[in-house]
């Protein structure tokens, strides 16, 4: 069974960083396309960005762009979320997806993941 558990959400201030780190397990991490979405409070999931099995990365959303990056390390079968010059409106809850596909495009819809974490909280203040 899939398991992604998110870690590194939390307060910080308007222009701060923070780093979330997902780490899998009960999967051959290297066949699962990977990506991370958010949800802010009466909004719907906004995809942030993903990458591919291979480590190749889907362009990231408009409203991160320059701002976030999306990395993984297959050796620890783990995906980060590097976060910076953040935002009120980057206040949210930050989800990772996973789904396994021989394609090395990255999709950007939630329902091409067949599996979620559980999410963390970040929130910016300003």
């Amino acid at each position: 069974q899939v398991q992604l558990v998110e870690s590194g959400g939390g307060l910080v201030e308007t222009g701060g960083s923070l780093r979330l780190s997902c780490a899998a397990s009960g999967l051959i991490f290297t066949r699962y396309t990977m990506a991370w979405f958010r949800q802010a409070p009466g909004k719907e999931y906004e995809f942030v960005g993903g990458t591919s099995r291979v480590g190749g990365s889907a362009e990231p959303a408009d409203s991160v762009k320059g701002r976030f990056s999306i990395s993984r390390d297959n050796a620890k079968n783990t995906v980060y979320l590097q976060m910076n010059n953040l935002k009120p409106e980057d206040t949210a809850v930050y989800y990772c997806a996973a789904t396994r596909t021989l394609s090395y495009v990255v999709p950007r819809t939630t329902g091409m993941y067949d599996d979620w974490g559980q999410g963390t909280q970040v929130t910016v203040s300003s």
